[in-house]
């Protein structure tokens, strides 16, 4: 039986990132463990999901003492389980993962890069992002690169050798549950009170967004975007599902702004277990993000037959057919609105790329599909 070990920086990810993969890779025989910062939640879903875990605090940004007893308490669990595969996910949680069980001296070293933060970061910070990504990949024995433009931009800015990177079918670290996002199972009636109790059932259109409200994700441009709409048309609302953060917050005015506008609905952070009914209540999806990985959240989207507007950046680009199953859009909220707008004035254009979309994403970014790539990854 293998011992596979996940560290990640934050609780938050685990759901999205392994979720039901847990559970797969349990019934395979094999035994997981998770090692993530404390939080409250995590006790509930290591029941659940039937993995042992241990509470290290690794911090997002650098912090030598912490990080150094991050790795020596990684590297004591890494023995403590007799663990053989390491997978790291998020830049520090990787990081840390990949020094501890290079230490331990871990058969197999598999770091998740799921997107560049450096992307959107300039001088001295950007040369040291680079540099912990490269010393991340030196370590690893494989590193799985989240999606094709994602491959392509850790070979053009040098990170690693082609020979160690490679890509799960088409893309993702864990595939989307086409079962779960398929609005034609959900309950009618609880999706009809969950629009009431938001307000929604008093709006003709309802744009979409999911994920962290903060600047990367172009929250301020979808923003004046909806003010652009408002102004055409007044029976449209903005529904945005996710938490304010701190790090790359938005302005102060842009806060006021959804906050005080009652036909933008922020839902904060919603369970994974209940988004689908959040998709479910939109009519078109909007990322206008500056940077991703792989976005989930427009996966998810498509699946639910959403069709999408999100901008030609790394990772988005991979996730859309231009024209089949979305629109791609500037970093530029009167581009945006056009966009959109195509989507409200047209049912027929909206049904048909959002049927593309479910079918695009079925047949390439199943969840099953990914898991038995992974597998290939261990049994090597």
């Amino acid at each position: 039986m293998c011992n596979v070990l996940h560290v990640v920086n934050i609780y938050f990810v685990i759901p999205y990132f392994l979720g039901d993969q847990l559970l797969f890779f349990q019934r395979k025989g094999y035994k997981e463990y998770i090692v993530c910062s404390p939080s409250d939640e995590i006790k509930q879903y290591a029941t659940s999901h039937l993995f042992d875990y241990k509470e290290v605090a690794i911090e997002r940004k650098i912090s030598v003492w912490k990080d150094i007893v991050a790795i020596l308490s990684t590297c004591k669990y890494i023995y403590k389980e007799n663990i053989t595969i390491v997978t790291g996910h998020t830049p520090k949680g990787a990081l840390i993962a990949m020094i501890a069980a290079f230490i331990m001296r871990t058969p197999i070293r598999i770091y998740f890069r799921h997107g560049l933060v450096y992307e959107t970061s300039l001088g001295f910070k950007r040369t040291l992002l680079i540099w912990m990504d490269r010393l991340t990949s030196k370590l690893a024995t494989k590193i799985v690169c989240v999606s094709p433009s994602i491959c392509k931009k850790s070979l053009e800015d040098h990170l690693n050798s082609s020979t160690k990177q490679l890509l799960l079918s088409k893309g993702t670290c864990n595939g989307i549950d086409v079962l779960k996002f398929d609005k034609t199972t959900l309950n009618e009636e609880q999706l009809g009170a969950l629009k009431h109790e938001l307000g929604l059932d008093k709006f003709g259109f309802i744009i979409g967004f999911t994920g962290r409200l903060v600047k990367d994700k172009g929250i301020i441009e979808l923003v004046q975007a909806f003010k652009i709409l408002s102004e055409r048309n007044d029976n449209i609302a903005l529904l945005l599902v996710g938490m304010l953060e701190e790090r790359d917050a938005l302005p102060a005015e842009i806060v006021e702004y959804i906050t005080n506008d009652s036909a933008i609905i922020s839902a904060g952070y919603i369970e994974n277990s209940k988004i689908e009914y959040y998709y479910a209540l939109m009519d078109v999806f909007a990322l206008p993000s500056y940077r991703e990985g792989f976005p989930t959240s427009i996966l998810e989207a498509s699946s639910m037959q959403l069709p999408i507007v999100t901008t030609r950046v790394t990772g988005c680009i991979d996730a859309v057919i231009e024209n089949e199953t979305g629109i791609f859009v500037k970093n530029d909220s009167l581009d945006i609105a056009d966009a959109i707008e195509k989507y409200a004035i047209s049912e027929t254009l909206r049904e048909k790329h959002g049927m593309n979309g479910r079918k695009y994403v079925v047949d390439n970014f199943d969840q099953h599909l990914i898991w038995s790539e992974i597998e290939k990854l261990y049994l090597k």
